[in-house]
């Protein structure tokens, strides 16, 4: 599954100073993976994700996998299950272990077909292992995450086999960053972001455009991505940006969280 193997490269290749200060631990499990950190304030990292597919979810998954996680000592995890694969029992397991649904994501795919680039004044290129420390620290401030602590560990992602870095430049200034992964035919669209003070200028237009681009270069014909579901009476960018450039919405997926 792209987006479970995506996480995996983010998180499992961080340096192992950074794994050890902030409690960093992987495994795969079900045939999915999790992931840990558990010393994250972001809630972000520690997930567990492409479980269903190649063995059913049962109550017994679902403990071993938190036991993964009381054993590296986090506090918090979630479980990103698509609804297809939720058992007829999920009610009694959740109630079982604690786990409670919070957000909502969307999966949204398309295929690598033609794509126009959008107008944008910014100038966008692909960038190489040499500006990957200054790509990871524009992406993680971009989300509003800590960059002492998240950008040395998505760092560890540039220069990995079927991965691509973009940027999105103001004169020779990085404002923007995004990621793809390509496995096979299939492609998933890494995470991206803008710094505040450059926000609408087209930046994530423009490099999704790039991204679809060099996806179907690198032979890819299936492009996958997700994001999450607005709230209640709000508009998402994000959303807007992808199905504006074709993407369509496969399905909606809660996130299941846990707390110890």
């Amino acid at each position: 599954m792209p987006e479970a193997e995506l996480v995996w490269d983010y998180e499992v290749h961080a340096s192992p100073e950074v794994a050890e200060r902030y409690g960093m631990a992987s495994a795969r499990i079900g045939g999915g993976v999790a992931l840990a950190v558990r010393d994250d304030v972001t809630e972000y990292w520690s997930k567990a994700l492409g479980l269903g597919f190649e063995e059913p979810v049962t109550a017994k998954l679902v403990t071993s996998i938190l036991d993964f996680y009381r054993e590296n000592g986090n506090k918090f995890a979630m479980l990103q299950l698509a609804p297809s694969v939720l058992p007829v029992d999920w009610e009694e397991i959740c109630a079982a272990e604690g786990l409670v649904a919070e957000s909502s994501w969307v999966k949204l795919s398309r295929s690598t077909g033609q794509v126009v680039m959008p107008e944008t004044s910014l100038r966008v290129a692909e960038v190489d292992v040499h500006d990957a420390e200054e790509w990871a620290a524009v992406l993680v401030q971009g989300f509003g995450m800590p960059q002492e602590q998240v950008a040395p560990a998505v760092q560890g992602a540039a220069g990995l086999p079927g991965w691509s870095m973009f940027g999105a430049f103001d004169g020779d200034r990085m404002v923007a960053a995004a990621g793809l992964m390509v496995r096979g035919d299939v492609a998933e669209i890494a995470g991206a972001s803008t710094l505040p003070e450059f926000q609408r200028r087209g930046a994530q237009s423009a490099l999704l455009a790039a991204r679809i681009r060099k996806a179907a270069a690198a032979g890819a014909t299936l492009l996958s991505v997700e994001t999450a579901v607005p709230a209640e009476g709000t508009r998402s960018i994000s959303l807007n940006n992808l199905l504006r450039a074709g993407f369509k919405i496969r399905y909606e997926r809660q996130n299941w969280t846990w707390r110890a």
